[in-house]
């Protein structure tokens, strides 16, 4: 790695030149450094915004699942199989849903050998359960903070191997070559530093691993992190294709402190209520569209394994119409909603709890569990004691009050295209983590973690053996990116020139209550396009509105920017999904009517327009990039599952011959 001081246009830049630039802390930007640091490549350098302030240290649910290829008991598993499962997602390619199950095995073995506690058996047996969409048990988890473990065993082998990490430097732009087909470096702001026009940093880099996360600064009602504001609008406007834009997922999840309520804070069956701003009167509005004990008891249960929305779990008072009740009643009767971990629910007027009138697999669940309690507090203490205290250790004390939920985005489907080596269609760039948008409409829970992992250490496999080229001289790079470091130079100039401005906090809020409003789990077309026009009309101006005083008044001018480009292209992918004919699936309704609801769905009915996958808007990957100030789309048809020739003397020979390694 090379050091060096440019003065440009009226700032003194540090400018750092390396082989792989890694942007991100979460657990795949780590994985990726370490994977590369271990395949013989030194010249690598962090760069994060927040050292352990993304996703992947600071989410989690009741145990956070990870999601491989079944290592224990009797049930038949194969790589080809768990291909299959994540293809059956829909509109994901199969090539990558084969690269995802293949390097399951040996992305879980290397947390397990860098100490993650992923349970087992005195047999060595690496036991499994069911997880949403998945039909073989392969789910696993080490608690409520597995991903948090991930985080903290990689972060230790990256001080082990002395790998550079430069802290509060945020990346406010990708720099591309005069071409625009490939990255050449980034820009970002250290704001560590006092003074803005001494706190801008170069960095000349062959490769840039992009590992910043999903978006989690553009929804209003959001599960994700405060600190985890993604930085997808950044590649956007490099010119990196996005694919899947439409595909988020959303699920109940407490809203004060930010939590999913999967898993065992709905097995115990909690009680859900509402009250309005003006009374404390508490309604169980859950009981009105219930025909018996049985079946609201049986909702709430499932609700924990099929935690994330899903309009084919609506009808027949399935899990998921407790979703569409709880944004109802928030969203359409502004109402306060909470789940109560204190009392069980009332029916009928009572409020006992009824083993013996629970569906019998709720019941066997919960006996087998020793759950049988009289209180949801002592079922979920007896059945996940660390779920129990995870919230008394953010000082709130389920014994004691409710805690305040919504339906929430908590994860994005879609993201940036990628390649099987998890590679852009910007070349050098590989996005890693969520910010990779390699899955589907559905994937089984605890998969994103698996891709990322399997996804790093594949980016970090083709650099070693492809892209190990020193970068070029900086007068070269200079000459190279001059008009990408320009425009953001003269952009910050002109944002400094008029003072901090408040307008920055309301933009923000802004894109995120119009993401909440339209893009979340009930969209429809003309609401979309009306928002689509709006964010487009407000990112034509946002050069114009934003101003700073100082280094955090610069980063915040940025990250709105960036949002308003990520919620722009996020709108336009959606309408133009509902526009061209696509309906309702995976985590979203989509509505005929502007600003009404698809039939009496509280009354349990079937949804009417599910998609079936017959359409071209629907058999499709939806990919959107933005060039020339435009946002233009296309569908692309999907990739089958390749067909593989196994002889072992054909692969060994192209291994020997270092042709594994390619396109």
């Amino acid at each position: 790695m090379r050091k060096s001081r440019l003065d440009l246009y009226e700032y003194q830049i540090q400018c750092y030149s390396v082989n792989t630039l890694v942007i991100g802390s979460g657990a795949a930007a780590l994985n990726a450094a370490v994977s590369l640091h271990s395949l013989g490549q030194d010249d690598i350098m962090i760069v994060t915004s927040g050292w352990g302030e993304g996703t992947s240290n600071n989410a989690g649910s009741d145990k956070q699942t990870y999601y491989k290829l079944s290592l224990s008991g009797r049930e038949p598993d194969s790589v080809q199989r768990m291909a299959g499962d994540l293809f059956g997602g829909k509109c994901m390619h199969g090539d990558i849903a084969l690269c995802e199950a293949q390097g399951s095995v040996r992305a879980f073995m290397n947390l397990v050998n860098l100490g993650v506690p992923f349970p087992h058996d005195k047999f060595g047996s690496w036991v499994g359960y069911k997880t949403d969409h998945d039909p073989r048990a392969r789910a696993t988890s080490a608690g409520p903070y597995t991903s948090q473990m991930m985080f903290r065993v990689l972060a230790s082998e990256v001080k082990k191997r002395n790998i550079e990490v430069l802290d509060q430097h945020h990346v406010v732009a990708l720099l591309t070559g005069a071409d625009r087909s490939s990255v050449v470096g980034a820009l970002a702001i250290n704001t560590n530093r006092n003074d803005p026009e001494g706190s801008f940093v170069l960095f000349n880099a062959t490769n840039i691993i992009l590992g910043t996360g999903g978006p989690g600064d553009i929804y209003e009602d959001s599960v994700y992190p405060v600190s985890q504001t993604g930085s997808d609008g950044m590649a956007f406007a490099a010119g990196a294709t996005g694919q899947n834009l439409t595909e988020t997922q959303f699920g109940i999840a407490s809203t004060g402190f930010r939590w999913n309520l999967s898993g065992s804070y709905q097995q115990v069956i909690p009680r859900y209520f509402s009250k309005d701003n003006n009374s404390d009167i508490e309604h169980e509005f859950l009981n009105e569209h219930f025909p018996d004990y049985k079946s609201i008891t049986g909702a709430i249960f499932l609700k924990g394994y099929q935690w994330p929305f899903d309009v084919e779990k609506i009808a027949n008072h399935g899990s998921s119409l407790i979703d569409v009740l709880v944004y109802r009643e928030k969203k359409e009767k502004d109402r306060k909603v909470f789940i109560d971990y204190r009392r069980n629910l009332t029916w009928n007027g009572d409020g006992e709890f009824h083993p013996d009138k629970l569906d019998d697999t709720v019941r066997n669940y919960l006996e087998k569990s020793g759950s049988l309690q009289e209180s949801p507090v002592k079922r979920l203490m007896a059945i996940n004691a660390p779920a129990f205290r995870l919230f008394r250790d953010h000082g709130i004390d389920l014994e004691a009050e409710p805690v305040e939920v919504a339906v929430c985005a908590q994860h994005s489907n879609g993201g940036l295209k990628g390649n099987i080596w998890w590679e852009s269609d910007l070349k050098h760039l590989f996005p890693v983590g969520e910010i990779n948008g390699s899955h589907g409409v559905k994937r089984p829970g605890g998969s994103a973690l698996n891709a990322g992992q399997v996804g790093s250490f594949r980016a970090a496999q083709f650099i070693s053996a492809k892209y190990r080229e020193e970068p070029p001289a900086e007068d070269k790079f200079l000459a190279d990116a001059y008009a990408d470091i320009k425009e953001k130079l003269e952009m910050a100039k002109k944002w400094l020139s008029r003072g901090k401005r408040n307008d920055t906090r309301e933009i923000i809020n802004e894109i995120r209550k119009r993401m909440s409003a339209c893009a979340a789990i009930i969209r429809n077309a003309e609401d979309t396009a009306e928002a689509a026009a709006e964010a487009e009309s407000l990112f034509e101006s946002l050069p114009e509105r934003l101003g700073a005083s100082n280094v955090h008044n610069l980063k915040e001018c940025f990250i709105a920017y960036d949002n308003c480009l990520s919620h722009l292209l996020w709108l336009k992918a959606i309408n133009t999904y509902i526009r061209k004919g696509g309906r309702s699936r995976g985590s979203y309704i989509v509505t005929s009517t502007k600003g009404t609801w698809p039939g009496d769905l509280a009354g349990g009915k079937t949804l009417t327009g599910l998609c079936r996958y017959n359409r071209k808007v629907e058999k499709g990957i939806l990919e959107i990039n933005y060039r020339g100030g435009k946002a233009v789309t296309r569908i692309a048809d999907v990739r089958g599952i390749p067909g593989q020739d196994l002889w072992f003397e054909i692969v060994w020979r192209e291994y020997l011959e270092d042709n594994s390694i390619r396109y």
